[in-house]
């Protein structure tokens, strides 16, 4: 798989993939990454990538151009992603079916916004990763690389624990326990000590249930909330 990400500061992803399990896919053949620094697509002096929004207002907003002739250099395919605070909710099926392709490209905007131009006729979708807004499109695209290699062979020693992740063809996973199996009073469930692997596996099925529909609710009541406002 090729990795494309399209930033103005490409060191940012220098440390970060060079460690755990995106370092690990790449030393396994199962991943390339390709930092492109968004400045070598410009064409003045200064490599100007922002400018003052058309209507006024505050704030910079990055130019279309120097993300289409990025794109074009690459010779990007689908998906394209922009990261961008309107965008819809980035899920493990969105990492999933980025595994299953062979090239990634990520786009990161940066300033008050990337011209809207980007979105509607470069980018093949728009991606964030919560009712949140961060400095830069680079946090969001290292978590979405990450979510995203970490399925692919090679990349973690045991994919079955991946499997068994929160997601993965479930909601909430159950919780875990290790050794020792008692800590300053606290002690893990006997059902995980005994053995029975049916009992472990209906215990795990009905915890991971319980923590599903609690998070569900949690989220429930913090829309009404946010409603009433």
């Amino acid at each position: 798989m090729r990795v494309n990400l399209v930033t103005i500061f490409p060191d940012f992803f220098t440390a970060p993939l060079g460690l755990s399990i995106p370092a690990r896919a790449r030393e396994a053949g199962a991943v390339d990454y390709h930092v492109y620094d968004l400045r070598d697509f410009t064409h003045d002096r200064h490599r100007t990538v922002d400018d003052y929004p058309y209507g006024g207002g505050p704030g910079m907003v990055m130019k279309p151009e120097p993300f289409f002739e990025a794109v074009d250099a690459i010779g990007a395919k689908a998906p394209i992603v922009l990261m961008s605070a309107r965008g819809r909710p980035f899920t493990h099926a969105d990492a999933m079916r980025y595994a299953a392709g062979d090239e990634l490209t990520i786009l990161c905007g940066h300033y008050k916004d990337v011209d809207h131009r980007v979105a509607e006729f470069l980018a093949t979708e728009e991606v964030s990763l919560g009712d949140f807004v961060l400095s830069g499109g680079e946090p969001a695209a290292l978590a979405i690389v990450d979510a995203t290699v970490r399925l692919l062979p090679g990349a973690m020693s045991d994919l079955e624990s991946a499997r068994t992740d929160s997601f993965f063809d479930r909601e909430l996973s159950a919780p875990s326990y290790t050794r020792p199996p008692e800590y300053r009073g606290h002690l893990v469930p006997e059902v995980l000590l005994s053995g029975d692997h049916k009992r472990i596996a209906d215990w795990r099925a009905r915890e991971a249930d319980r923590l599903s529909r609690d998070a569900a609710e949690r989220q429930r009541t913090l829309n009404e909330a946010n409603d009433e406002r």
